[in-house]
C-alpha cells in the first residue's frame, strides 16, 4: 500500500477546504448523536428564545474558534503525535460545532456575521502557538479548554431552564472540553504564564461580547 506524502502546498489546501467547511458548509463530524435529540421540546417565551440563540451563538461561534486554534495548531506541529493528536481532537470538536448549529436553527436564530474574522485570527493564534514549540501548543490546549469549561458553566446558568436542549448540548460539551484538557496536560503540555491566561480571557472576553449580539 502507497504512503501518501503532502506538499505544503496540498497542506494549506487541505486547511482551507477545512475552513469553508467550518464557517460555511457542513463539518465532518464523529458522527455522534445530538445528545439534544433525546432532552424535551422546550416552550420558550419569545424574551427566553432570544436569549438562548443569543448564547447558543455565542458557543457556536466558540466552536468555530476551536476549530481555527486545532487547526493552526496542527500546522505548525513539530511532532507527528501531537499534530495527530490536534488533528483527532478537531474532528470531536466538529461535532459541538454541528449541534450548536442545529440548535440555532431550531431557536430561530443565525450563526455570528464575524465568524470569517474570528477563524482568522484564532487560526493565526494557533499556528503561533504551534510554532513556539510543542509543550506551550499543548499548553494552549489545556488552557483554553479550562476556559471554555468556566463559560459553558456559565451559560447554563444563564439558559432558560426548561431549555433542556440546549442545557444538553452543553453539558456534553462541557465533559468533551474538560477531557481534551486533561489529554492535552497528559501529553506533556506545559502551563501557561500568567499573563498569557489573562490575555486569553480578554480575547475571549471579547469574542463573547460582540458575537451575542452580532
Amino acid at each position: 500500500m502507497m504512503t501518501r506524502y503532502y506538499t505544503p502546498v496540498d497542506a494549506l489546501l487541505t486547511h482551507v477546504d477545512q475552513a469553508l467547511r467550518t464557517v460555511f458548509g457542513q463539518p465532518v463530524t464523529t458522527g455522534r448523536p445530538n445528545p439534544a435529540a433525546g432532552a424535551p421540546a422546550a416552550e420558550l417565551q419569545p424574551v427566553e428564545r432570544q436569549e438562548a440563540g443569543r448564547l447558543m451563538r455565542v458557543n457556536h461561534t466558540g466552536e468555530v474558534c476551536a476549530q481555527a486554534l486545532y487547526q493552526g495548531q496542527a500546522l505548525t506541529a513539530r511532532l507527528d503525535p501531537v499534530r495527530d493528536r490536534m488533528e483527532q481532537a478537531s474532528i470531536e470538536e466538529n461535532d459541538h460545532l454541528a449541534w450548536c448549529k442545529e440548535r440555532l436553527k431550531e431557536l430561530g436564530s443565525h450563526p455570528s456575521f464575524l465568524n470569517p474574522l474570528f477563524y482568522a485570527g484564532a487560526f493565526a493564534i494557533g499556528a503561533m502557538a504551534g510554532r513556539i514549540g510543542d509543550r506551550w501548543s499543548l499548553g494552549f490546549v489545556a488552557e483554553t479548554e479550562h476556559q471554555v469549561v468556566a463559560h459553558l458553566r456559565d451559560h447554563l446558568n444563564r439558559l432558560p431552564i426548561q431549555d433542556q436542549p440546549s442545557r444538553a448540548i452543553l453539558e456534553q460539551m462541557k465533559k468533551d472540553e474538560a477531557h481534551h484538557a486533561t489529554q492535552a496536560l497528559e501529553a506533556g503540555g506545559a502551563q501557561l504564564p500568567w499573563p498569557v491566561r489573562t490575555l486569553m480571557k480578554g480575547a475571549a472576553k471579547i469574542m463573547t461580547g460582540t458575537t451575542y449580539w452580532i
